[in-house]
């Protein structure tokens, strides 16, 4: 069988507010494989981001144990976060979060600057390869702000993968898009995860059948439906 890439066991984790902790994911467990695409839904305030935000190690469990790709998140000292998560998850986001001033290319190349994975002469060739693979090569040396909203998801989507992570995590990525574009977006999702990678994604879509191997349903806190396999 193949080996979890994502481990939760037990996991709480709970905010302090003026009116007394809020608690925000209670007592989660969840398995996902390589290669596995899971789609996450529920309302807002459901614990969908935090769930996210503790798997890339944004944030610290209140308790229980998080494993990603053989790493134990939960016992990672800050010192190490961010090279770990540099490496190790790729993060899409709903307003895509490019930097303005730099081009397509140089976005995707950012990550590999600041981990260095790949030697300085092979990382535009890499930034080409993936903004190839999404399919806006012919955008690499504009900036951002020239580009459509799905072009600059599929530019944020090369970015996320510039580094070969074996963890995708996407945070409503298509909520900012046209239901055509959302599409694209998903299928590009879909065909990362046959690839190999385990694709994470929040989404207020429900009917994400053709692409998602699997739909967890959060609510209150607590994983409804889906948890297993």
């Amino acid at each position: 069988m193949t080996a979890d890439v994502i481990t939760l066991n037990g996991v709480t984790k709970t905010y302090p507010t003026p009116a007394g902790d809020f608690l925000a994911l209670d007592k989660t467990d969840l398995a996902v494989v390589p290669g596995e695409f899971v789609a996450v839904t529920g309302r807002s305030g459901s614990g969908k981001s935090t769930l996210l935000n503790l798997l890339a190690g944004i944030d610290r469990p209140t308790s229980g144990q998080i494993q990603v790709a053989g790493t134990d998140v939960h016992l990672l000292p800050e010192s190490r976060l961010s090279s770990w998560r540099g490496r190790t998850i790729g993060m899409v986001f709903q307003f895509f979060q490019l930097l303005p001033t730099l081009t397509v290319a140089e976005n995707v190349m950012l990550p590999m600057d600041f981990c260095a994975t790949y030697p300085p002469r092979l990382r535009r060739p890499r930034a080409m390869e993936l903004l190839e693979r999404v399919g806006i090569a012919e955008q690499a040396d504009k900036l951002p702000a020239t580009l459509s909203g799905g072009q600059q998801q599929r530019a944020a989507i090369a970015r996320a993968l510039s580094n070969d992570p074996p963890v995708l995590l996407a945070d409503e990525p298509t909520g900012n898009l046209d239901s055509a574009t959302a599409e694209v977006i998903w299928e590009l999702f879909a065909a990362q995860a046959a690839s190999g990678t385990a694709v994470v994604a929040v989404t207020h879509e429900r009917d994400l059948g053709r692409w998602a191997h699997r739909r967890i349903d959060l609510a209150d806190g607590r994983i409804a439906t889906g948890a297993t396999r």
